[in-house]
């Protein structure tokens, strides 16, 4: 897999649909799938909440081919929600106040999901960014994301774009991900030895009722149910295209270095359930400006070092893949403005309240840049 081909990636996005003049979620989904399905067809889909959207791009191997793919589909959105009134907005929570629960679709999934979850499905209204990589042996997949898991903290920290949610500043970086560890079904999978021992943990959380279905978990990494991909569900959408392009060139280096190791019977890390979602919470705190575990050595360091470090350890694939040059990019942008959360703080404190970041991250999102600190 280290050769001068690599595997090919994509994304899914999902973001809320506002209104302009409130700022606040409407719950018109449904009518924005429809346009927007007349323009790229399958690429965009529903989501849980009904005031939210989800953009998907077709397999690509090129970092610049998934850029154009990104804002293909971003342009469909736009103007599909431009249509009924209402703007496209990339933020993990909904920033202002909303009007009572998420109000959920008519997916027979979504459907039983509240009967089982109830009033915990309330406030789940979350956008987040995922990540494929093709690994077709779902056997090596399940090695691979053994080995994955330690940095799933890291990747939280780097893409953490929810500081703000119904009208306060929570304190944290990504209130997407505490929303989401509520759930026992979600967070870092289990360490399994084989695609046989992951099968039985699914089936043995889906016996107590905290999953849906065993065979599709929800885990923040994961072999995709239907796809051929290992997924990578633990990041907060962002408005800034680059960086979404950059995250994944990243997570796709680490695959295929883990993805080797596994080959050669590398068992991985066995990182401790509790001390990796303790982990998960610090990263989901403090973001971009905070302190975690370094996933090789154990030891707490500086996010920034962290990234660095992973970047360094990769270098030699994201080279080969000539990913190298966005992913630097993308830490030169989080060392000079912040990671999203710093900088939807920063909109919040020019002066604008929260109105501002709503209309900030909208005109990001629709233009696919970072937006102003």
């Amino acid at each position: 897999m280290t050769g001068s081909h690599p595997p090919s990636i994509g994304v899914e996005e999902e973001y809320f649909l506002v209104d302009p003049s409130t700022r606040d979620i409407v719950p018109v989904g449904a009518r924005v799938v429809e346009r927007a399905a007349a323009v790229v067809g399958g690429l965009v889909a529903g989501e849980f909440a009904t005031h939210q959207v989800e953009g998907r791009t077709p397999p690509c191997t090129g970092l610049a081919e998934l850029h154009d793919e990104i804002a293909r589909v971003r342009a469909a959105l736009v103007a599909a929600a431009r249509e009924e009134g209402v703007r496209l907005c990339a933020s993990g929570t909904p920033v202002v106040e909303g009007h009572g629960p998420a109000r959920p679709g008519e997916h027979p999934r979504y459907q039983a999901g509240l009967a089982q979850y109830r009033a915990m499905l309330e406030d789940l209204s979350v956008s987040a960014l995922h990540v494929h990589v093709h690994l077709p042996d779902r056997e090596l997949a399940v090695l691979t994301g053994n080995h994955l898991r330690p940095w799933l903290p890291l990747l939280v920290a780097l893409a953490a774009n929810s500081p703000f949610h119904r009208g306060r500043d929570t304190g944290y970086a990504s209130w997407r991900s505490v929303i989401r560890g509520r759930f026992p079904c979600l967070g870092p999978p289990p360490y399994a030895a084989s695609l046989e021992d992951h099968r039985r943990l699914a089936v043995a959380v889906a016996e107590t009722e905290a999953m849906l279905e065993p065979n599709m978990p929800f885990w923040d990494l994961r072999p995709h149910p239907r796809l051929p991909t290992l997924e990578v569900r633990c990041m907060d959408v962002s408005p800034a295209i680059e960086d979404t392009v950059a995250l994944a060139g990243l997570v796709r280096a680490l695959v295929v270095l883990f993805a080797e190791r596994a080959a050669q019977g590398d068992p991985g890390p066995r990182a401790d359930a509790e001390v990796l979602r303790a982990a998960c919470w610090r990263a989901a705190r403090d973001g971009w400006t905070g302190r975690g575990a370094d996933p090789r050595s154990g030891r707490m360091l500086p996010v920034a070092e962290q990234a660095r470090r992973s970047v360094g350890w990769a270098r030699p694939l994201l080279e080969g893949y000539g990913d190298l040059p966005r992913v630097s990019a993308f830490l030169r942008r989080l060392a000079d403005s912040g990671g999203g959360a710093q900088r939807q703080r920063s909109w919040a404190r020019a002066g604008g309240g929260l109105a501002d970041v709503v209309d900030r991250l909208v005109e990001a999102t629709e233009r696919g840049g970072p937006g102003t600190p």
